[in-house]
């Protein structure tokens, strides 16, 4: 058990969970995280609250924002700004096929050191841009890469809403993407239409895998459609699956209505198990 904070690099982005130490910051205070790079100013979204779970792998701020660590990061935002109209200008003159999607900026940490743009950019294909990577260089006066992000990358860094009116997922609390396939689609009775089923980055959505198990399960153990089963109304016809419900629908043969029936009261094994279930106590009363 230990105590634990949120913060955000940007506005309505990925949340970063923090072992907040001694510090007790609030929401809406400017901390430093620790980063690769050095430590970075980020704003705190949930303040420190403690936690049932273990808080020992959680790295730990550096401390709150001194008016030197905004002055700093007020520079950084100033150059990410200047280099991602640079990048744009130089690939509209180069005519490459390229969109930028986010620019980095590390400031040099010392002496003989130099600031470092990263450029991260989407492309039908590969690119040679390395007559861009010059051109760039020579107008932001620092070492200059470029990365080509995949199309889920891209919208992970972008960040957008999904047709759930909700931040994308990827964006926000997502730290690996997991293969989603057109058969959880299926499995779930999903529309096969690519407009339904495809998230903003154009590929399929991740929440497909989210409830993907639980309809699978609900499948191992379910009559499957056309077979027939005893319901507590009468037999019939397994006409349709409810799994949300965790149900079945069920055409009787009595008057051919329909009724929705719990898994339990038509799935064969459960019964049996309940049935040898009651029985057991009688047996050992005898």
């Amino acid at each position: 058990m230990g105590m634990l904070c949120a913060v955000s690099f940007n506005r309505y982005g990925r949340l970063y969970y923090l072992d907040p130490g001694e510090l007790r910051p609030q929401v809406g205070d400017k901390v430093l995280v620790p980063t690769d790079d050095g430590p970075e100013v980020a704003e705190c979204v949930w303040a420190a609250q403690w936690v049932t779970d273990d808080t020992d792998g959680f790295p730990r701020l550096v401390g709150l924002a001194r008016e030197e660590d905004l002055r700093r990061d007020e520079t950084l935002r100033r150059r990410k700004a200047e280099a991602k109209v640079a990048a744009k200008r130089l690939i509209r003159e180069h005519g490459l096929p390229m969109k930028v999607v986010a620019v980095d900026h590390v400031l040099s940490s010392g002496e003989g050191g130099s600031d470092r743009t990263t450029i991260y950019f989407t492309a039908p294909h590969r690119v040679d841009f390395r007559s861009l990577v010059r051109d760039l260089g020579a107008t932001l006066h620092c070492r200059v890469e470029l990365r080509q992000l995949s199309a889920r990358d891209s919208a992970r860094v972008q960040g957008g809403i999904g047709s759930c009116g909700r931040d994308l997922c990827c964006a926000t609390f997502l730290n690996d993407f997991e293969p989603v396939t057109i058969r959880m689609a299926k499995d779930q009775d999903l529309p096969l239409n690519p407009l339904r089923i495809s998230g903003a980055c154009g590929r399929l959505m991740c929440c497909l895998k989210y409830e993907h198990p639980l309809y699978a399960k609900f499948q191992e153990s379910a009559p499957a459609i056309g077979s027939r089963v005893s319901t507590p109304e009468g037999d019939g016809k397994v006409v349709g699956h409810s799994v949300p419900r965790d149900a079945v629908t069920v055409r009787l043969d009595a008057d051919g209505s329909r009724s929705m029936c719990s898994r339990a009261d038509v799935c064969g094994s459960r019964r049996a198990y309940d049935s040898r279930d009651q029985s057991g106590p009688q047996s050992v009363a005898r």
